[in-house]
């Protein structure tokens, strides 16, 4: 398959994700399940869980790009895919604890209250837009457009990082207010 039809095969899969799994997450983050009959008791023991898993994504994509600056294309690879699985592994522990508990609510003051929100909101909106980036990275690589990879990955590695290492944060700072 020419690199052009494989970006273009993937072009329509990386639009329906980008929209579908931000919707998806937010309908889900308001679906109980217990509203609809279940007995389930609250996951409660998932925050600190996909808090380390946000944590190992950071070290793995840290790992990735000083994989990729020594020349191991192949280590680069896997520390990329591993990073992604835990990110995927990440939104299903997430969704999971939110479909079973509700909601926590910060309960810090002052200027501690701006700077929690702050960092969820940005981390939120990031979240948001990391999706298609990972995508349309990733699938570059499997057009072996390295250039135009290594550039949209110049974009795409902070913002991953800034998302993967204030979720840590986020977590930290509510953790204190879990019931």
């Amino acid at each position: 398959m020419e690199n052009n039809s494989i970006e273009q095969k993937y072009n329509k899969w990386i639009v329906l994700l980008s929209i579908t799994i931000p919707v998806v997450v937010a309908v889900l983050f308001k679906v109980k399940l217990k509203d609809f009959g279940f007995d389930v008791t609250p996951l409660s023991f998932l925050p600190p869980i996909y808090a380390t898993v946000n944590g190992i994504t950071a070290v793995l994509l840290v790992a990735a790009v000083m994989a990729i600056k020594n020349g191991n294309r192949k280590r680069h690879e896997l520390l990329m895919k591993m990073a992604i699985g835990c990110s995927v592994l990440f939104l299903a522990m997430y969704v999971a604890y939110h479909m079973t508990a509700e909601s926590t609510k910060y309960g810090g003051e002052g200027v501690l209250k701006y700077v929690y929100f702050f960092i969820l909101i940005t981390h939120i909106v990031l979240s948001v837009v990391i999706i298609p980036l990972v995508l349309i990275t990733y699938v570059r690589t499997l057009a072996s457009k390295f250039d135009k990879h290594k550039k949209i990955a110049k974009i795409t590695f902070p913002i991953w990082l800034y998302v993967a290492v204030t979720g840590v944060i986020v977590y930290l700072m509510i953790s204190p207010y879990y019931v």
